[in-house]
């Protein structure tokens, strides 16, 4: 099992998802944890759907490609939005709204996180659940971190502005508890999951460099 697998298995036994829920995955990328939660919601029998949205049209066509490789195309729906503007035209009813929403290293890259964390409460039900992944500090995060800082000490580029959108950019969870208590979350809950990644090639392994640090 990979490594993001872990973290998508996770989230979704923390929102507690069940067959037959309405499930949004906010920053999808390429389908997960998506596709993890839609194997649960879409069990035999049950009439379970998750909405995933993401703003990359590319990311988007390969999410849908693996959904229909493991039959799930009409589990999952797949629509291109901005996370800060979640609006989907739904009818105001209890149908608009969502039993659990996901987010797998989405967060960081927001850079109005405030609507954000607003508009994903908003549309949970009641009883709904948020989970998501960031990154930790930049010390427990060598992948990330390395890279980062040959780009910004080695090459001479700009470091990231304090509060400025980034990888690292909800380490403190502290911070990002005040930030989900403000918008109405409560009982909010945050644990530590250490996970190892592998590559087959220096060459993939840039490209999930770039993937996570510049999307």
């Amino acid at each position: 099992m990979s490594a993001a697998q872990k973290v998508s298995n996770r989230l979704v036994e923390l929102a507690e998802i069940k067959p037959g829920q309405r499930v949004l995955d906010v920053a999808t990328g390429i389908g997960e944890p998506a596709i993890t939660a839609a194997k649960i919601v879409g069990a035999v029998g049950d009439d379970g759907h998750v909405v995933a949205i993401d703003i990359s049209s590319q990311r988007l066509e390969i999410a849908k490609e693996r959904a229909a490789a493991l039959g799930l195309q009409n589990i999952i729906e797949f629509k291109e939005i901005d996370a800060e503007n979640l609006l989907f035209g739904l009818p105001q009813s209890s149908s608009s709204y969502f039993n659990a929403i996901l987010c797998r290293w989405g967060l960081m890259s927001l850079a109005d996180l405030s609507s954000a964390l607003d508009n994903i409460y908003g549309l949970l039900a009641d009883e709904g659940r948020f989970a998501t992944a960031v990154w930790s500090i930049p010390s427990k995060v060598p992948l990330l971190s390395i890279p980062m800082y040959i780009v910004t000490e080695q090459l001479g580029f700009p470091a990231p502005q304090p509060g400025s959108p980034g990888p690292f950019s909800l380490s403190d969870i502290d911070a990002l508890k005040n930030s989900l208590s403000r918008v109405g979350f409560k009982d909010i809950h945050s644990e530590a999951l250490t996970v190892t990644f592998g590559f087959v090639s220096a060459q993939e392994y840039v490209r999930f460099v770039r993937v996570m640090i510049i999307s």
